[in-house]
């Protein structure tokens, strides 16, 4: 018979055994071997069987193991070292601490997926496992972050295959209580609620789950609570499920639940209110919208200056390569959803009443206009905010990520090239601009390697560099870059020893989860004698493992089947292959690619040497990226945004074999693994991928397996040891997680956080902003580039010379103080295109009559060869993070010989 509900009852810990609770609770046991330890000494079997979750394991261990650990004092003394040590971890000064008055007081970073641990699913592939990794690098590091996300009763998806080798889905129950999770209650006891409402009178309520990752607490939303009706009910049952406007729901509930969760967080426990807003992805975008409202409800602003206090404070991070990944909506269904949201005052908290800023002064003192609660936000505007209104855009659309773009005054993307191709993919939001100006940089992604990288690799290295201390070197020190120059310390001997003892383990839990693959297929364990021998643990073994969309082609290795048996099968140089991956249940065409995949894999002549791992999760990407040797990625480029797993093989001694995509494009250097030569120019999809696929295996034949074979009298590969340290110094620095937190602190938080302040004193700031940015807006159909004369320029320019500019422009409306006047000057092209320019501000030398200045200054010839000029204007203020934040430039007429000056 079935329960008609479910639930699960926590243990009640005897006195002595209490700390094991709150080390259960903290998610920081996750990336801390000496606690895994610990739990582990509590019964090693259950540990094991529970998947090494200690929530689990508490609840299931016996009251005679209890009893007899609690008057165990070699066991209370471990214990109660742990408690201390976790209590120093979240007290004591870090990096953050001395980052000094400038950086943000508290940070909140909005994600629709976090990958903390396999113990709690709430992630689906490299977007969560990214959020995940930087919450325990900002833990390391000290930075105060609190995360916001939504809890999904289930979670993602649990993959298994049919008999013929079809992707099959099951949505297993999540149950919070038997998660590291609590509660959000009121000073009453009841549980904390927020609610979002929605047309036909419809509240979507939510409670609050909090999951403390080391430091940073992380509210997770719940809406599946008796409040709701089924519909809402429903909202937060799984991840990336459902239809537009239940996609809708869950984004409306992330951004503006989620902001309301964090009022309500404050008021509860006393945290310092967030300064900065971080949005990852467009997901959550609609944050922005709920800040603007509290500025306009809760202080009086107008819509304008409530935007400019937002969008100082708010940091957007695109991880989408292609407009197809990118949330859209239809502009009536946001307006539907929306029309409802502008016209319902919400109560503000006490803490947000205290001051945004954290400051505890009013937040609205002096402004004179405060106090117009429910004043209502224009749909208008909110729609204008998402609006496809440039060339190439489709105005019947909203789209999340133009409007985290338009809503946050800063934003990047996650690698060198992904930045390039954003601020080409979102460049008619700038028109005028060359796409390096544009107002999208890059920081690169990161992983937290305490989390990722094997206890044998870790302990070589603090052995090697004799600090004996692993955790803390691998949770990485941000500004010490020469920390990973101990890996020419550590003898090859002991560096392939390690590999050795990973490959096996991975051989091992291969071998076990295909069983249980097959299992589930419907074979008999009659059938299943050849899974013993599956795999070899001498093998040369090559990774590949994420996501399926098209674009990562996971099948390109069977373009030329028999050339990949050749090098499975090889007498004297073998390989073999470790797949995993997962299609998005509504993705048929992602489905049939793992079809093929596995169809291959099932053929008795090969299937000892490629198997296919159904089920990709963190329990299964630890050991894959451990003990691999080689990480395989062939995404079509540049439709990679980043890629991490390679990072994480990278960090275990593991080299990449990958396409010039994402981060592999910024960090190659030649020496740290190979590079699959790209066809970029070749249109014909089909014909690139045979060519790259015959690039691949050209170079696992005579490269990549002859070095993994080539060994010395004492059986050692040195020269692809020599590689695997080299990789260790080169790319160990810079994957790192904390790397990237601390570029995030330097570049973007800070500045954004100097921005808010500036602008969140009285709101005065903000509303001058607004006005200047109103008044440039209107006045500059009068703003143009009348004439340029020169003098200096031509055949005669020598190298160290100069030449003398004079600029005669028209202002219209504007003062010159609301400009900046420049020339840029460099190389041009056979086009007489610039390339690389400087831009150098020219000075205001005369006023004239009706609007018209004259400006002045010099191009220094610093370079031979063809060079040009060409002069512009644009909108100068010292609180624009960017030239180009306005989108607006004005350029000379073109014409021959006009824009550019020839100063050969």
């Amino acid at each position: 018979m079935r329960a008609i509900r479910r639930f699960t009852v926590r243990p009640m810990l005897p006195e002595p055994l209490a700390p094991l609770g709150d080390l259960a609770l903290n998610l920081r046991w996750s990336w801390h071997p000496p606690t895994q330890d610990l739990f582990a000494a509590v019964d090693g079997e259950l540990w094991e069987a529970s998947g090494h979750d200690p929530v689990r394991l508490l609840g299931e261990v016996t009251a005679e193991r209890l009893a007899e650990l609690g008057s165990d004092q070699g066991f209370l003394a471990r214990l109660g070292e742990s408690a201390d040590d976790l209590r120093d971890y979240l007290t004591s000064d870090r990096w953050y601490q001395a980052q000094g008055p400038d950086a943000p007081r508290q940070i909140a970073y909005f994600s629709p997926e976090f990958g903390i641990s396999a113990v709690l699913p709430q992630y689906s592939g490299g977007l969560g496992i990214l959020a995940g990794d930087h919450l325990k690098a900002a833990s390391d590091l000290g930075v105060p972050l609190i995360g916001v996300g939504l809890l999904y009763r289930h979670g993602y998806f649990v993959q298994s295959l049919s008999r013929e080798g079809w992707q099959q889905e099951r949505y297993p129950i999540v149950d919070p209580q038997a998660m590291p999770l609590t509660l959000l209650r009121e000073a009453g006891g009841t549980p904390a609620r927020v609610s979002v409402a929605l047309p036909g009178g419809r509240q979507l309520a939510a409670q609050i789950w909090v999951a403390q990752v080391g430091r940073a607490p992380l509210l997770l939303l719940d809406s599946g609570i008796e409040d709701n009706q089924p519909l809402e009910r429903d909202v937060t049952d799984r991840l990336y499920g459902g239809g537009t406007e239940h996609r809708l729901l869950q984004e409306m509930l992330l951004g503006i639940g989620g902001v309301r969760a964090l009022r309500v967080y404050s008021r509860i426990t006393g945290a310092t209110p967030p300064e900065v807003f971080h949005t990852n992805e467009g997901h959550a975008g609609f944050l922005g919208l709920e800040r603007i409202r509290e500025y306009v409800e809760g202080h009086g602003l107008d819509f304008d200056a409530a935007l400019e206090i937002t969008r100082a404070g708010t940091v957007f991070t695109t991880h989408t390569p292609v407009p197809a990944g990118i949330d859209r909506f239809t502009r009536e269904l946001v307006e539907q959803h929306f029309t409802v949201w502008a016209r319902t005052p919400v109560a503000t908290s006490a803490s947000w009443e205290r001051g945004h800023d954290g400051s505890g002064a009013a937040a609205g003192s002096g402004s004179g206009d405060g106090g117009a609660v429910g004043a209502g936000i224009p749909i208008g505007q909110v729609l204008a905010l998402g609006a496809e209104d440039y060339e190439g855009g489709d105005p019947g659309l909203f789209n999340m990520a133009v409007m985290g773009l338009r809503l946050g005054q800063r934003a990047n993307g996650v690698s060198a090239l992904h930045g390039e191709v954003s601020r080409g993919m979102f460049a008619g939001l700038w028109p005028g601009f060359d796409a390096t100006e544009l107002p999208v940089i890059s920081v690169t992604n990161g992983v937290h390697a305490p989390t990722w990288v094997a206890r044998e690799m870790s302990e070589l290295e603090a052995g090697a560099d004799g600090s004996g201390d692993p955790d803390d070197r691998l949770a990485g020190i941000v500004d010490a870059p020469g920390t990973w120059d101990v890996a020419d310390q550590i003898p090859m001997a002991e560096i392939w020893s390690a590999k050795a003892k990973l490959r096996a383990r991975l051989v091992e839990f291969s071998r076990a989860r295909l069983r249980k693959a097959w299992l589930a297929r419907g074979a008999s364990e009659a059938e299943l004698g050849w899974i013993d021998d599956a795999l070899d643990p001498n093998v040369l073994t090559i990774g590949f493992a994420r996501r399926v969309p098209s674009y990562k082609r996971l099948t390109l290795m069977l373009t030329d089947r028999e050339r990949l048996k050749r090098l499975l099968l090889d007498p004297e140089r073998p390989i073999q292959l470790v797949i995993a991956g997962k299609s998005h249940p509504a993705d048929d065409g992602g489905k049939k690619l793992i079809q093929e995949i596995v169809w291959f894999a099932d053929d008795p002549e090969v299937r000892h040497r490629i198997v296919f791992l159904p089920d990709y999760d963190m329990s299964l990407a630890h050991p894959l990226v451990t003990g691999c040797d080689v990480w395989l990625n062939n995404p079509l480029r540049p439709y990679e945004a980043c890629g991490t797993s390679g990072m994480k093989a990278a960090l275990n001694g593991g080299l990449n074999v990958s396409i010039r995509d994402g981060w592999w494009d910024e960090w190659f250097d030649g020496e740290n693994g190979w590079a699959i030569p790209s066809a970029d120019g070749v249109d014909d999809a089909y014909r690139r991928d045979e060519l790259e696929a015959t690039a691949l295996y050209d170079l696992v034949e005579n490269q990549v397996a002859r070095r993994f074979y080539d060994r010395d009298a004492a059986g050692l590969p040195r020269r692809w040891l020599e590689m695997v340290r080299h990789t260790l110094k080169s790319l160990g620095p810079k994957v790192l997680a904390s790397r990237m937190v601390g570029d995030y602190v330097r570049e973007l938080y800070t500045p954004a956080a100097q921005s808010s302040r500036a602008l969140n004193s009285s709101f005065d700031g903000a509303r001058a902003l607004a006005a200047w940015k109103r008044s440039v807006r209107d006045g500059w159909s009068g703003v143009r580039v009348d004439h340029v004369e020169s003098t200096g320029a031509g055949d005669g320019a020598q190298l160290g010379g100069s030449a003398a500019l004079r600029v005669f422009v028209s202002l219209g409306s504007l003062a010159p103080e609301d400009v900046d006047v420049q020339v840029l000057h460099g190389r041009v092209d056979d086009s007489d295109q610039l390339r690389d320019p400087t831009a150098v501000s020219l000075k205001q030398a005369e006023a004239y009559e009706a609007g018209r200045y004259r400006y002045e200054g010099e191009v220094h010839f610093d370079r031979t060869g063809p060079v040009g000029y060409t002069v512009r204007i644009l909108p100068h203020h010292e609180r624009l993070a960017s030239p180009a934040e306005l989108g607006l430039v004005a350029w000379p007429p073109s014409s021959p010989g006009f824009t550019n000056g020839d100063l050969r």
